[in-house]
């Protein structure tokens, strides 16, 4: 499908340096500078359940920044990008002050706006929201790490469920209401009840749903091994989406649909799956989330590095674009999930 008729906001991506910046998951690539081994007997070091998430760890254990992003685009016609927070450990603002100082908008898309990282049930959350709005005029929400999924082998970032609807969460969230910013809800599918549940108590913080809630092993491996449990995850996944989308503040992202732990076959390093093969897989949650949130309530980012084991970004563009056509999206829907509502949600001058 031809993108260059769109001026693309990518709503979802990533900047990181594991070699200077405190990130969760740095420790493994700070040690392979001084333990140099190839990266897949590096990659034998971490448990299972994170090997299969990430696929191939080699965008994890190097930079990516803007130069980096500005080669993975290409072609593809993106004009500004949004920055969501990626597990900074330490003072949480200093993540959205190191991202607002790259080189954004130089020789590579624009910084449009940033979503930073905060826990509503901590002591401490108004100070820390105080913190990011100082840092940089581009702070538009925040996003809490809250995924949690019942099988040890899918990569969980929560200690448990529930996270979303504890007392402590819910008074808290209510600052994101005073100060006009909106929640960036990562889960997993199996929480989206509880997603529903914050969007009612909540009416008046809009909810950004990413990666049509990650239903893990919908393609395949762990939870998805037969075909049984295949349909069943998509009939639940349909069923609580739908009830989402019944909440008018909530909107979603088609984002993060190539993301290993979905089950998708990681292809040989390399090389990526073609779009045809993407858009016969994704293209039944295409159609469903366009089918109960519109195409006014769908917001396009590329997940970038997370998606690139599977395809590139164009691809990856290429794919969400063409199962929404498919569903009956014509081109100034399109324009709509790929910039027009990102613009509205992320109050992007």
């Amino acid at each position: 499908m031809d993108l260059t008729g769109l001026d693309i906001i990518d709503a979802h991506i990533h900047q990181w340096d594991p070699h200077a910046t405190p990130r969760e998951f740095s420790t493994l690539a700070k040690l392979m500078r001084y333990i140099p081994l190839p990266v897949d007997i590096a990659a034998k070091l971490a448990p299972r359940r994170d090997r299969q998430f990430v696929g191939d760890p080699t965008a994890y254990l190097n930079p990516y920044l803007p130069a980096d992003y500005r080669s993975d685009l290409g072609a593809t016609p993106v004009s500004s990008i949004v920055h969501v927070e990626v597990e900074w450990a330490g003072s949480k603002a200093d993540e959205t002050r190191w991202v607002a100082s790259l080189p954004f908008g130089v020789d590579t898309p624009a910084l449009a706006a940033l979503i930073g990282s905060a826990d509503p049930a901590a002591a401490d959350f108004a100070a820390v929201l105080d913190a990011h709005q100082s840092a940089s005029p581009r702070f538009r929400g925040i996003r809490t790490m809250v995924s949690h999924h019942p099988d040890p082998d899918i990569k969980s970032f929560a200690a448990h469920d529930g996270a979303l609807t504890a007392p402590a969460f819910l008074t808290g969230f209510g600052q994101l209401a005073e100060r006009g910013l909106s929640f960036e809800a990562w889960v997993y599918s199996g929480q989206l009840p509880e997603v529903t549940a914050l969007a009612e108590r909540y009416p008046e913080v809009p909810i950004v749903l990413d990666h049509l809630g990650t239903p893990a092993g919908i393609f395949g491996q762990d939870t998805g091994r037969t075909a049984a449990q295949r349909r069943g995850l998509f009939e639940r996944w349909c069923d609580d989406l739908t009830d989402l989308a019944a909440q008018p503040n909530v909107v979603a992202k088609v984002s993060g649909l190539m993301m290993p732990v979905l089950g998708h076959p990681v292809p040989r390093r390399g090389t990526t799956t073609p779009v045809s093969t993407l858009v016969d897989r994704v293209g039944p949650l295409l159609g469903h989330a366009l089918a109960v949130f519109g195409a006014d309530r769908l917001i396009w980012g590329s997940n970038f590095p997370i998606d690139k084991t599977i395809t590139t970004l164009s691809g990856a563009a290429e794919t969400v674009a063409t199962g929404l056509t498919d569903a009956g999206a014509g081109p100034e829907e399109l324009r709509k999930v790929f910039g027009g509502n990102a613009v509205r949600v992320y109050r992007i001058d």
